[in-house]
């Protein structure tokens, strides 16, 4: 069975990027049809942590998501930096710069949830779940796509078709070119509890395999993304809790005293991409979907977020027979240019720089981290891009 129809804007993927673009339609008063693979509720048990930017918040503030998230958010007001080796450290402090807090942390099922309920009161926003994406296409006056639902197929038709899917590869649907770095290395990520409280601190730790971060969820407990050549993750996954906690506080230090358990342990590749394709009209990539980043800084899931809002401002400013058409992408890929492009290259500049080990430059990084702890104008700098993208 088909059936083809005119839509408003459509949406596909209804994660929180995409369910953050909706909000923010909405309260343009501008409708949306959002389809969304999974079942309804389905991301709610998910407790993949998502590092939040003050940023962030300020826009989810302003969709009135904020109140719900609130009590499953868990503040980062101090990010402490070093490397295993050496006495060069750095501390960032949310009070030296005015902020509240430099970031929050949250599952993605909490931050699902939140978006949820706000969504269910918001009447312009059709949310379809179960809706599988199969093909999106483009054409001179609109895009369409086709997706499936309980074994029915339909295609929708609209001015401007929002591609927001999280990168689980719809851009090859599309048709679309990303350029791709494949660092060769892994990500293991987890979450770990830890004798002595955290304080609200994130720590950012360069060893000679790679980086690892912890960051604060909950009372005493931190989620853990620990970096570095497959190899070695691989071998990371294949050892016993005891026996990775041990070696983990080995590379880690004592800062928060013994490490006392470990959840599971799950790993992924690390690449750096982006979009090369970009003449498609009537069809935007936003998020993950466009632009894939090393979580070292933990800047991928807030540049999506600044991705959606920009796009709802250049939907809102833009005439209706104008949606979708070559000026109104133009204008949002300019507004986004600068952002993103700092972003990939920061990221990777730091994966360069401190998973390097030849002989000389693990001095060089020490003295380096040193000067930045001293030098207030570049960490302001800093904490603003991290925070604002700015």
């Amino acid at each position: 069975m088909s059936e083809t129809m005119r839509e408003p804007i459509i949406i596909v993927g209804g994660g929180p990027v995409g369910a953050t673009l909706a909000l923010l339609l909405a309260q343009k008063g501008i409708a949306t049809t959002v389809l969304e693979a999974r079942k309804k509720a389905a991301a709610y048990t998910e407790s993949r942590a998502l590092a939040l930017s003050f940023g962030s918040r300020k826009i989810l503030e302003k969709l009135g998501v904020w109140t719900a998230l609130a009590p499953h958010v868990t503040a980062i007001n101090t990010i402490h930096v070093s490397q295993k080796g050496s006495l060069g450290r750095s501390i960032l402090r949310a009070q030296d710069f005015n902020l509240a807090a430099l970031g929050y942390v949250v599952s993605y099922g909490a931050l699902s949830a939140a978006l949820d309920e706000v969504l269910a009161n918001t009447t312009i926003v059709n949310f379809v779940f179960e809706a599988s994406a199969e093909a999106i296409t483009y054409h001179p006056t609109h895009a369409t796509v086709t997706y499936r639902q309980h074994q029915f197929s339909q295609s929708l038709n609209s001015a401007l078709v929002v591609l927001a899917d999280g990168g689980r590869g719809l851009d090859e649907i599309a048709g679309m070119v990303k350029e791709t770095k494949d660092y060769g290395h892994d990500a293991l990520i987890s979450k770990v509890s830890a004798e002595l409280p955290h304080n609200h601190i994130a720590y950012e730790r360069f060893t000679a395999h790679g980086p690892m971060a912890l960051l604060p969820n909950g009372a005493r407990d931190f989620s853990l993304v620990w970096t570095g050549k497959k190899a070695y993750v691989n071998n990371l996954l294949n050892l016993s809790d005891e026996a990775f906690l041990a070696l983990f506080h080995a590379e880690f230090g004592d800062r928060v005293g013994r490490f006392l358990t470990v959840a599971k342990r799950m790993t992924f590749p690390l690449k750096l991409s982006q979009l090369k394709t970009t003449d498609t009209p009537h069809l935007v990539v936003i998020g993950n979907a466009a632009q894939t980043m090393h979580p070292v800084a933990g800047q991928g899931f807030n540049v999506g977020l600044r991705d959606a809002e920009s796009l709802a401002n250049c939907i809102a400013s833009s005439a209706p027979e104008r949606l979708g058409d070559e000026k109104m992408l133009a204008d949002y890929r300019v507004s986004r240019q600068t952002d993103t492009k700092n972003g990939l290259l920061f990221t990777d500049f730091l994966v360069n720089i401190f998973s390097n080990d030849i002989v000389g430059v693990s001095g060089l990084r020490s003295i380096g981290l040193g000067v930045f702890d001293m030098v207030k104008p570049i960490k302001a700098h800093l904490v603003s891009k991290m925070s604002f993208g700015k």
